[in-house]
């Protein structure tokens, strides 16, 4: 396979916002929260009671069926309060953090093999990072996957620049990537001209293309394809320089550059913060405006109130779409509207950028089947045939038609082309959950 991919198929969707490259505030939250939401597939339970002191490391909660799963505190401090949902369902700890930050000392001392690798993964509070493909789910600690993958850059809407909120460190990812090296071959995917294409220890892929080609299930699909009975294991960029930095120091620290974009943010850039950090201290949000942690395609709703996730580095700001549209589709000429079908004539300014809100212009229809979804989707499946194996619950055709390979995200975009108004990224996400019922 070669190290140089240029992928045709996908979408750049032109949306005004994108983070202007300057810090413009630094973070330090009186109170974060621990969500066990963050992670598909954990049971969460609990390891402390409110009034407890905890350091930056210490664990919070574990895995009920892998107990030695641990999740840990991004600070020092008091456990402030256990936020609990319907039928008790725990949905975070609240940490209220100390003045000065005291660490967990996990031993800087680089691991020097696979098991000291999963040890120090398991007592940091870091093996939540590790994905495991198919299905998306936190990785189990007594399987070997056949490659760890990495996607350095972002091509999705208004991403965080790589390069600007990580390229100064460089040594701990290196670091990361010694340790991880350990349990498997490492592969990451990189931008042209980016700075981390000189990593070593590591099998490094060029690939360029419009979104989805920063997607790790897309790299994945092109250089090691997942068939039945394998499994890989992704780890994000921001992770992986966390675990480079606890094997360089040997202190837990979670601090990142969380981009704040969107065409309704008060003011773009970047805020450096914790995870589990409020809104509300990041940015300021008007009326009428909708916070997404992640992006526009695939990011989950926040709200002002809430806080940012363990996988977070970008939050975005847009109106709701709540206002109907005089003659909407109907009307002969929209210059305010982008259309990446050519119904209007936004493909004759190709570099605009545009104002867009959340409204839907229409609600779900008939399913009408197009070349739209193929035409955005840069893998070798068949994503018409696998979105209605999935509405039928047909595992055998599911298989046939590439569950295995394929998360919601990497669909993301048919959601954004479906003319039906279809939400395909749901349909992929009961397929999966289907999956890991019948065949666990």
């Amino acid at each position: 396979m070669s190290n140089n991919l240029a992928l045709k198929k996908g979408l750049d969707i032109p949306i005004k916002g994108a983070a202007v490259p300057e810090v413009i505030k630094t973070v330090s939250p009186d109170v974060v929260a621990v969500k066990p939401t963050d992670f598909k597939g954990l049971v969460p339970r609990l390891l402390v009671k409110e009034g407890d002191a905890v350091k930056a490391g210490s664990p919070v909660m574990a895995d009920k069926q892998r107990p030695e799963i641990l999740f840990t505190s991004p600070v020092s401090g008091t456990v402030q309060q256990i936020v609990r949902g319907e039928k008790r369902k725990l949905l975070a700890v609240l940490v209220k953090a100390d003045a000065v930050q005291d660490y967990v000392d996990f031993g800087s001392k680089a691991p020097a093999t696979a098991v000291e690798t999963k040890d120090l993964l398991l007592k940091s509070g870091l093996w939540g990072s590790l994905v495991q493909r198919p299905y998306g789910v936190m990785a189990h600690p007594e399987e070997t996957p056949k490659a760890i993958f990495v996607s350095s850059f972002s091509t999705a809407p208004l991403a965080a620049d790589s390069a600007f909120v990580l390229g100064d460190a460089l040594k701990d990812i290196q670091a990361g990537i010694d340790a991880l090296a350990k349990i498997a071959p490492v592969h990451i995917g990189v931008a042209k001209g980016s700075p981390f294409a000189g990593v070593s220890n590591a099998a490094v892929h060029t690939v360029s293309g419009p979104h989805p080609a920063g997607n790790v299930g897309v790299q994945i699909s092109h250089i090691a394809p997942i068939r039945k009975g394998e499994i890989v294991w992704t780890v994000s960029l921001l992770h992986l320089a966390a675990i480079g930095h606890v094997v360089n120091t040997g202190k837990l620290e979670l601090t990142r550059k969380v981009a704040v974009t969107g065409p309704s943010a008060p003011k773009t850039g970047y805020v450096t913060a914790l995870p589990g950090t409020p809104v509300k201290s990041i940015t300021e949000v008007g009326e009428g405006i909708r916070v997404i942690g992640g992006d526009v395609l695939t990011g989950e709703y926040l709200g002002a109130e809430g806080c940012i996730g363990f996988f977070d580095n970008q939050i975005t700001l847009l109106r709701e779409g709540d206002a109907r549209e005089w003659f909407g589709w109907a009307k002969p000429f929209r210059p305010k509207v982008y259309s990446s079908s050519w119904c209007y004539f936004s493909w004759l300014t190709p570099s605009k950028k545009y104002d867009m809100d959340t409204n839907l212009h229409g609600g779900p229809r008939a399913f009408v089947q197009t070349k739209c979804f193929e035409d955005v989707t840069p893998m070798d499946i068949f994503p018409i045939y696998l979105i209605k194996a999935c509405l039928a619950g047909d595992i055998e055709k599911m298989e046939k038609f590439g569950i295995y390979e394929v998360l919601p995200e990497d669909l993301a975009l048919c959601d954004y082309v479906d003319p039906s108004k279809n939400e395909i990224q749901a349909i992929i996400g009961q397929g999966i959950d289907l999956m890991i019922k019948e065949m666990a």
